[in-house]
């Protein structure tokens, strides 16, 4: 049985975490800031229906090495607006990529559908992403339950009784001294599943599927998964896709199914660059661990 692991992607030294929550509408948004110079960033879309901002840019092919900070949040594609917020509070602070006569603060971001929870009518905009990077600035732990980009999450949808869940984040110390943690908010068509296999959230959708075959199906993009993974270790952007890539084996073993036709399971993962170097089989290896407990963390508040 795999080990439960607790703690918080704020204990990755450089990373900060704030919340925008509205807790009647449903919905919310997370911001991850991460130091002022920026963080090696990169990402895995594997979910067929995904809504994201500046993911391409994030390809070890593309020029831009960093990410300034990370948006996470409710409100489906309203709700990557909350990104220009983020962007506004970082260009205040005079924070950027060069270009020409300008700083370009890098904010990539990914957002989960949550209108049919809450109020159809509330997702998170500018003012909310703002709000969340403020939030960020104070140095709060991340913490887990129904807030930010959790708030309005659900999982188990596929029989049409989903389950409340949130947002969740663990971390780990490896051996080295290096620390890796993980973020996600947990939005699933499918079941979130202790390391023995029992449900913690969702009505044993696996067994139904198995058993009488396939409901009417969702509307696809109305699920998603959303996670970022994070580490101090130095990491290139390939070697920081790859951990991104893997990390979704962490989703596998948490989430049954995963990966659906109506899901757009999405996997940040950067690197701050602060700590001790760490062999890339022991980096994944932790990732998928703590991004686990992060998913059922999610679900047990």
């Amino acid at each position: 049985m795999s080990t439960r692991y607790e703690g918080d992607v704020t204990d990755v030294p450089g990373i900060r975490v704030g919340h925008w929550t509205d807790p009647v509408g449903l919905t919310g948004c997370t911001v991850v800031l991460l130091p002022d110079a920026g963080a090696v960033a990169s990402v895995d879309v594997r979910g067929a229906a995904p809504g994201t901002r500046e993911t391409d840019l994030l390809s070890p092919d593309n020029t831009v090495q960093v990410a300034h900070a990370v948006l996470l949040s409710g409100g489906s594609a309203f709700g990557l607006a909350a990104a220009d917020g983020v962007m506004q509070r970082l260009k205040e602070r005079g924070l950027g990529v060069p270009a020409g006569p300008a700083l370009v603060p890098i904010v990539p971001g990914a957002v989960l559908f949550d209108l049919g929870y809450g109020d159809a009518d509330a997702y998170p905009d500018a003012t909310s992403g703002r709000a969340a990077a403020l939030a960020a600035e104070a140095g709060d732990p991340c913490g887990n339950g129904p807030v930010g980009a959790g708030t309005g999450a659900t999982a188990g949808k596929l029989l049409g009784s989903p389950t409340p869940t949130g947002l969740g984040t663990a971390s780990l110390r490896l051996p080295g001294g290096s620390t890796v943690g993980a973020v996600v908010a947990v939005n699933a068509v499918g079941d979130v599943v202790d390391s023995d296999g029992s449900v913690l959230a969702g009505p044993g959708t696996v067994e139904h599927l198995l058993t009488h075959g396939a409901p009417a199906p969702p509307v696809a993009g109305t699920n998603t998964t959303i996670a970022l993974v994070a580490t101090d270790a130095p990491l290139t952007k390939t070697r920081a896709h790859r951990l991104a890539v893997v990390a979704h084996d962490a989703y596998a073993q948490a989430i049954r199914p995963v990966h659906t036709p109506y899901d757009g399971d999405t996997v940040f993962a950067v690197s701050t660059g602060s700590g001790e170097p760490v062999d890339d089989l022991v980096l994944q290896t932790a990732a998928v661990e703590v991004l686990a407990s992060a998913i059922r963390n999610a679900v047990r508040g």
